[in-house]
């Protein structure tokens, strides 16, 4: 009896153990935004991020932009400030795909975004990225014509798990852009703050 009663303890202190340990995790989210883009080249529209800082900590925060391809190249890379309560407008054409690092820019690919401290003036995205939580971001998509007519939708980005070796390869890619781009490969942040 005292052997099961032993047992039973254990186990409730590993099942609370683990909950901790999942809610510990669970607060560290937020911090990591993705979305697509598709059919970014003439005559199709352009499209547009929009990112907002509504203000869980009453301060500014970075938006740290990476822009992939569609065949998976880091393609351009900024860090934007955003200050509480700011909304920031990005065009895919001329801010986040105009000036990529191989001189070809992308027709469809992906944007993800961290919400990060502020860690230096700008933000930079290549070093020291601490993930804080609470941006949030839309993008417009330019669909496929029907007619001459190019649907445009919006969605909100997606939430997605920011783990260790993500935020260590975006970083080191972004530092690697910045290096052999010379000015190439770095992305504009657009209007607002």
């Amino acid at each position: 009896m005292k052997l099961t009663f032993c047992k039973t303890l254990f186990l409730a202190l590993v099942v609370v153990g683990l909950v901790s340990i999942g809610a510990g995790v669970a607060s560290a989210q937020d911090v990591y935004k993705v979305n697509y883009f598709s059919n970014n080249a003439a005559p199709a529209p352009d499209a547009t991020v929009r990112i907002d800082n509504p203000g869980l900590t009453y301060g500014n925060l970075c938006a740290m932009i990476y822009v992939f391809d569609a065949d998976q190249q880091l393609t351009e890379c900024c860090g934007c400030v955003e200050t509480h309560n700011g909304l920031r407008t990005l065009s895919v054409r001329s801010n986040l795909t105009s000036n990529p690092l191989t001189g070809k820019v992308s027709t469809n690919g992906v944007i993800k975004v961290v919400s990060a401290a502020v860690n230096n003036s700008p933000c930079d995205p290549t070093a020291n990225v601490s993930p804080k939580a609470n941006l949030r971001a839309w993008v417009t998509h330019i669909q496929n014509p029907v007619g001459a007519a190019f649907p445009i939708t919006e969605t909100e980005s997606s939430d997605s798990t920011l783990g260790a070796t993500e935020l260590a390869n975006l970083q080191a890619q972004c530092a690697f852009v910045n290096i052999l781009g010379s000015g190439q490969g770095i992305c504009s942040c657009g209007t607002g703050d």
